[in-house]
């Protein structure tokens, strides 16, 4: 938005915000989003990283960048169980996370004060931390809110028999968080499920001891789940998203293949299906054969992000099936990686086929493109739920389902059938009450006016 470049040449308020972003490309671009948003309100930008899937600086000049040992070992690192990488990085980034604040807090007496610090709320450690040093805490989650108040829902949802979940459940509704039904839970797989309930709950008792909550997200999509967090959660709470409209994402972990675009072009105006499922989803190889014989049965043109990984236990582009490239010929399009606001925001965009994470779930809605949803596990589950079944901007592609036809059903009825059209008019309408929050007098316009006050009276 114009307004917010522009305010790039406002004075500077010779006050430093410290930054603290998880080592994840989901969480990583978001807090660097938000830092710039915060510098072109005339603050002073400091990032504390883990060493581990560090950011580049040079991709941010203006800030100032510290990074602290993680004493991650190399099986913790590599590992797939999320839960055990974050258990460990809590504990053993204790330490050198006190240490680096006290030495920028030292070196701030002669220089600019610190006006808070801004964490990622997975790292549940870092109020404590901050307190003692009696700087305030200012939470920040890159969840949408209706997901945070399922994981907040889980003591209760343990305590009344939804955990550990059966198979004979899955369909009921969860009468406690509507309109989610039992296979929507937002768990992740890990072998020591009583390790996720507890960090949920550090998480959680954290961010109601903060001295406020940054959302990632916008009251006109969120109305409802904004006035629940309100009564659970008697802290400030600044709803300024979406982050990427002020500033695109500037720290990508992976280095994205910039030719898509060019292939892009010689496309007609919605007929392309962009299929990427994020930096950590993985399915097996008889699932990753469905998925492409279901995309050449289409017949729709579709740009395919297939990334070192996806696959599990192989390179995923030796998976493909015999002769499918030859099969498919200029009608798809193949890459490690792409820039996925620039794809989503061309006219040969017609639809996503996405894990529906909540910044890929964010950047469709900004771009007014319809969605397959295909969550994997976590918060991709509730927002899976909410594109289909609230907002009705995507259908709904169960992950148990992922059979070529149920696959090619689904693409044709996004791209090609009348329900997909309708689809398409609601989320184009969504985009519109995008752009009127983040414009001068929107609802996230004003929650950013109050987040920077409340920033200066610290």
């Amino acid at each position: 938005m114009e307004n917010i470049r522009e305010s790039h040449v406002q004075h500077r308020k010779c006050r430093r915000i410290i930054l603290f972003p998880p080592p994840l490309e989901g969480h990583i671009n978001p807090m660097i989003q938000l830092a710039n948003i915060l510098y072109s309100k005339g603050f002073s930008i400091t990032i504390i990283h883990t060493q581990f899937n560090a950011p580049n600086p040079s991709k941010c000049p203006h800030f100032t960048f510290h990074a602290i040992p993680d004493g991650l070992l190399e099986d913790e690192a590599s590992t797939a169980d999320g839960v055990i990488r974050f258990s460990v990085l809590n504990s053993k980034c204790v330490e050198p996370f006190r240490d680096c604040l006290a030495k920028l807090l030292l070196d701030a007496v002669d220089q600019e004060p610190v006006a808070c610090l801004i964490t990622d709320a997975v790292w549940h450690f870092t109020h404590a931390v901050a307190e003692g040093f009696k700087i305030p805490t200012i939470a920040m989650r890159t969840t949408s809110i209706s997901s945070f108040l399922a994981f907040d829902s889980f003591p209760l949802l343990l305590e009344r028999g939804y955990f550990p979940i059966q198979d004979s459940r899955l369909e009921e509704s969860v009468q406690e968080l509507p309109p989610l039904k039992v296979k929507d839970l937002p768990v992740i797989k890990t072998r020591f499920p009583a390790t996720l309930h507890q960090q949920f709950e550090k998480i959680s008792n954290q961010a109601k001891a903060c001295s406020g909550l940054i959302w990632n997200s916008f009251e006109e999509i969120e109305r409802d789940a904004l006035s629940k967090l309100s009564q659970v959660f008697t802290v400030p709470i600044f709803h300024i998203g979406p982050f990427h409209k002020y500033f695109p994402a500037s720290s990508s972990l992976i280095t994205p293949d910039q030719s898509c675009i060019s292939w892009l072009d010689t496309q007609t105006p919605n007929s392309v299906l962009y299929v990427s499922f994020g930096s950590l989803a993985a399915v097996n190889e008889t699932e990753f054969l469905e998925m492409a014989w279901g995309l050449l049965h289409s017949n729709q043109p579709f740009l395919w992000v297939v990334r070192p990984g996806l696959v599990r236990g192989s390179e995923s582009s030796e998976s493909l099936p015999d002769g499918f490239l030859e099969m498919v010929g200029k009608r798809g399009y193949i890459v490690k990686w792409a820039p996925q606001q620039q794809v989503l925001a061309h006219p040969a965009t017609g639809g996503f086929w996405t894990h529906n994470g909540w910044n890929s779930t964010l950047e469709s809605i900004c771009e007014g493109v319809p969605m397959i949803c295909q969550p994997f596990s976590g918060d991709q589950r509730v927002n899976a739920r909410y594109v289909s079944d609230v907002w009705k901007i995507g259908i709904h592609l169960e992950y148990n389902k992922l059979e070529r036809r149920e696959i090619e059903r689904a693409i044709k009825g996004l791209m090609v059938e009348t329900k997909g059209q309708g689809m398409r008019q609601r989320i184009v309408s969504l985009k519109e009450k995008v752009n009127l929050c983040v414009s001068h007098g929107g609802s996230s316009y004003h929650s950013l006016e109050n987040l920077t006050k409340y920033i200066m009276s610290f």
